[in-house]
């Protein structure tokens, strides 16, 4: 049937309740006659509305989300900025300073108790006199610190440590022996024994002394990508022990002006967090090493930032820096700690062994617990590094419970990796000394030393 305007206006009024629950359509109102006087819209239910209101509605939206996003980019602007204004603040306290943690209330103590008793001079020019030249007066060239050490846990038992001793006191006492000793170590030839990598012409420039080369097969190699020069070459070794996947130390010369940013590449590729230096920068009016690191504040190798962060004298024989190192090219940072030891002359011997000792149970103090290798370096890498690097490796096989222990056959290994490591007799014997004073000092305290494993 058909329906006039009248009454379909008069239908849609009676249903417009059933239009908005059925089909979300809301009728406001509904007449005849002039169109320009009744509005002739509808409003959806369900967030359809007119055009412009939709328009509106999204302008809103996008209006809202900008000045989040303002908002937000100056909260990170103003973080960013106080991070990097404080950050050297804190160095001392974060987790990053853990290799230094372990001696920095004892420095305070020990700086307090030295101020009181100094009458003048400060901390800093005596850091740089120590640093560069020896004093050859008696007095300076003792150990005077008053934070020695005793051996730390160790599985040696008695009758092992006996062995020992006889063993050393037989070579100490009996000069023939030892010399003959000596004689079949300068004999030995390691093989392979390449040096052709380090012998290129432009790798010559980077080694201190011609005669002192890392072989092909052990040398460190470095990410030429990431190196100031586009080499991967460094004079540098890496020394195992017992896992040849694993390096334990890697022996090195002393670094010089112009191969400063490959020692800090080095030691970021390698994850290395302790250093162990045994030479002074100068030593009788000679060049032993450059100084690699800021005497303050901080210093930029290639894409390396070295902060120091700290500066101890412990005694007359050894201080201790502590270095904050960034990768400005990746934002990472890490704590890196110099062990410094001053009372060893170049192609000489330490003036005390007990001294030598003390300060290698700082440095394995700081490094305990560590998978890193530890970086040795005096000017040449092969005298003074390699008497400390065989020393270190004789005394933690003894501490890991080794029964046998052949101070000849372990040079030997070690020379198999790094060529003239322990260039004298002296230094060998000098290996000797210390390991029969460090195992007369270890049965002296076994008792107490074992006690906390048997509880």
């Amino acid at each position: 049937m058909g329906l006039n305007a009248s009454e379909l206006s008069k239908r849609i009024g009676d249903i417009k309740d059933d239009l908005r629950r059925e089909i979300g359509v809301v009728v406001t109102s509904v007449g005849i006659g002039d169109k320009t006087k009744l509005p002739s819209m509808m409003r959806l239910g369900g967030g359809l509305g007119s055009g412009g209101e939709s328009d509106m509605y999204v302008a809103l939206v996008i209006v809202c989300g900008v000045l989040a996003a303002l908002a937000m980019s100056a909260a990170l602007l103003f973080l960013a900025r106080r991070h990097s204004a404080n950050k050297l603040q804190g160095l001392t306290s974060t987790a990053d300073t853990e290799p230094s943690k372990h001696y920095q209330d004892l420095c305070r103590a020990r700086m307090s108790s030295k101020n009181q008793n100094d009458g003048g001079g400060s901390a800093a020019q005596r850091i740089a006199s120590l640093s560069r030249e020896s004093d050859n007066s008696p007095s300076s060239r003792s150990s005077t610190s008053s934070w020695s050490e005793d051996p730390t846990l160790t599985n040696m038992d008695v009758s092992t440590g006996q062995m020992v001793l006889a063993y050393m006191e037989e070579h100490l006492k009996n000069k023939e022996k030892l010399e003959s000793e000596w004689t079949a170590l300068c004999a030995y030839e390691a093989d392979p024994c390449a040096t052709t990598i380090a012998q290129r012409p432009e790798n010559e420039k980077k080694n201190r002394y011609p005669n002192a080369l890392p072989y092909d097969h052990a040398r460190v190699v470095l990410n030429e990508l990431s190196n100031i020069t586009g080499s991967d070459y460094i004079n540098a070794s890496t020394i195992t022990d017992h896992d040849p996947r694993n390096p334990a130390y890697i022996v090195t010369q002393g670094p010089l002006p112009h191969t400063a940013p490959d020692l800090w590449q080095m030691i970021w590729e390698q994850g290395c967090v302790v250093i162990v230096m045994l030479t002074r920068l100068i030593e009788n009016d000679s060049q032993m090493c450059h100084r690699y690191w800021p005497e303050e504040g901080s210093e930029l190798y290639h894409i390396f930032e070295v902060h120091l962060v700290s500066e101890h004298i412990w005694c007359d024989d050894y201080l201790v820096r502590s270095f904050y190192l960034k990768n400005l090219k990746t934002g990472e940072t890490r704590t890196v700690t110099q062990f410094h030891f001053l009372s060893w002359p170049d192609g000489g011997v330490p003036v005390s062994v007990k001294a030598l000792l003390e300060f290698r149970r700082k440095v394995n103090k700081s490094f305990r617990g560590r998978s890193c290798p530890i970086v040795i370096h005096c000017s040449d890498g092969v005298g003074r590094s390699g008497t400390y690097c065989l020393l270190d490796m004789v005394l933690n096989r003894m501490a890991k419970g080794a029964k046998e222990i052949d101070i000849a056959a372990t040079l030997e290994h070690i020379r198999d990796q790094r060529a003239q490591s322990v260039a004298t007799k002296q230094q060998f014997q000098t290996v000797l000394a210390a390991v029969h004073e460090e195992v007369q000092a270890i049965l002296r305290l076994l008792p107490q030393l074992q006690q906390p494993q048997q509880q």
